[in-house]
């Protein structure tokens, strides 16, 4: 379906043009029509199937049919990172439009606050906003939401599982009750709907295919336990120059620069990010990611959902997810927009009934890769059962045969 079809302001369809998206995804064909026609929506898709110009293409559309200079729409999501993401994507949607926006965040100084300050005082069409820097902002007199027209909550299941279930609703009670509400998540838990029935007016319902990762990744793993890891990413990185951009996960902050120390001085450039860095750190590594200046990202599963770099050759979970939906998203960040990529994950015995449900959520069994010899001779390590050595059966097939040294 061409975006033409929803009859969009010419203004708009000019820069979706210039921003290169030519067909509306599925998720982007069934929502915009039901938000157009002031439905309250509850839609359930996985990363990387459009979902931000999903809502963001209508609400626009709607405030270039009626103009105001007030904060017409508030969009609430999980991270500093994914507020920076849908704030620019809204800045590129709206650059040929009067429509204003801002994002709200924490880990700024004193500037950005009062710059933040003045756009909820004086009116700013589009907030993006985390629920903890909003809520500060909302301790003051200056906020007016009276004029919001449009809730959105993004990536709710991810906002509910950090425990922001009273800081939305505390936000909510400054909100008009006679609004539009959008309710954007990657899976459709119990305590969803429950948000739902106690915010939402009949709201409809789209659901797609989820918790399944792109066909455009090949994924495998490797049975190994904890003292091979590092030796093992060590020479598929340094093996394989081809391989530009490398996104690798772990479990814990302290891993993160474990890796990155792992890694360093190999001949290519390693950053770690987590939650441990200030803002202007992280937006600088991942500005530098994008721009392919680094070539190997360490993070934790900060990254796993709603940022989008493109273009990513390889996804490592150097760590099996404690979730099994986390590990779609992790393998989501690779073969975006239908390209292709290569997914690994490194699993230890302690790991096989994590990735027993990995596979069932996903449908289907993970090819998996017998180990390079040169990694017999490392000794187990200590961790907790790293002796059970795993009894499940590996494929001879290695996806990464042929690829260029």
């Amino acid at each position: 379906m061409q975006f033409s079809e929803f009859k969009l302001n010419k203004q708009l369809l000019e820069a979706i043009s210039y921003m290169g998206f030519e067909k509306a995804t599925p998720i982007q064909e069934q929502a915009i029509p039901e938000i157009l026609a002031e439905h309250d929506l509850i839609a359930c898709a996985q990363t990387g199937t459009g979902k931000t110009a999903a809502y963001i293409l209508p609400i626009l559309e709607k405030l270039m049919q009626s103009p105001t200079h007030e904060t017409n729409t508030l969009i609430i999501v999980p991270t500093r990172e994914l507020a920076i993401q849908v704030e620019q994507q809204i800045q590129g949607f709206s650059y040929f439009t009067p429509v204003s926006s801002l994002s709200i965040y924490g880990g700024g100084d004193g500037s950005e606050w009062q710059q933040q300050k003045r756009s909820l005082s004086q009116g700013t069409n589009i907030i993006v906003a985390t629920p903890g820097k909003l809520i500060a902002h909302l301790g003051f007199s200056y906020v007016d939401f009276s004029n919001v027209k449009h809730l959105i909550l993004d990536e709710a299941d991810r906002m509910l599982d950090i425990g922001f279930y009273d800081d939305i609703m505390k936000i909510i009670s400054h909100l008009p009750s006679k609004r539009q509400t959008l309710m954007f998540s990657a899976t459709m838990p119990g305590k969803i709907r429950k948000m739902a029935a106690e915010i939402m007016h009949t709201p409809s319902e789209i659901t797609l295919e989820i918790a399944k990762p792109a066909e455009g990744v090949l994924q495998a793993a490797y049975i190994l336990h904890e003292g091979q890891k590092a030796v093992l990413l060590r020479n598929l990185i340094q093996d394989k120059p081809d391989l530009k951009s490398i996104l690798v996960f772990s479990s814990t902050k302290r891993k993160v620069t474990d890796i990155v120390n792992t890694l360093k001085g190999n001949g290519y450039t390693v950053r770690g990010i987590s939650s441990d860095l200030d803002q202007k750190d992280r937006e600088e590594v991942l500005l530098n990611f994008r721009a392919k200046k680094t070539r190997v990202l360490v993070a934790t599963d900060v990254l796993s959902r709603g940022i989008d770099i493109k273009d990513i050759n390889l996804v490592v979970n150097y760590d099996v997810p404690q979730d099994a939906e986390d590990y779609v998203h992790r393998v989501g960040r690779t073969a975006r927009a239908e390209t292709t990529g290569v997914a690994l994950t490194f699993i230890t015995s302690a790991d096989k009934r994590k990735f027993d449900r990995i596979e069932a959520l996903i449908g289907k069994e993970v090819q998996k890769i017998p180990l390079p010899g040169y990694l017999k001779d490392i000794p187990y390590s200590k961790e907790k059962n790293s002796r059970n050595r795993s009894s499940w059966k590996q494929n001879s097939k290695n996806p990464f045969r042929g690829r260029k040294k």
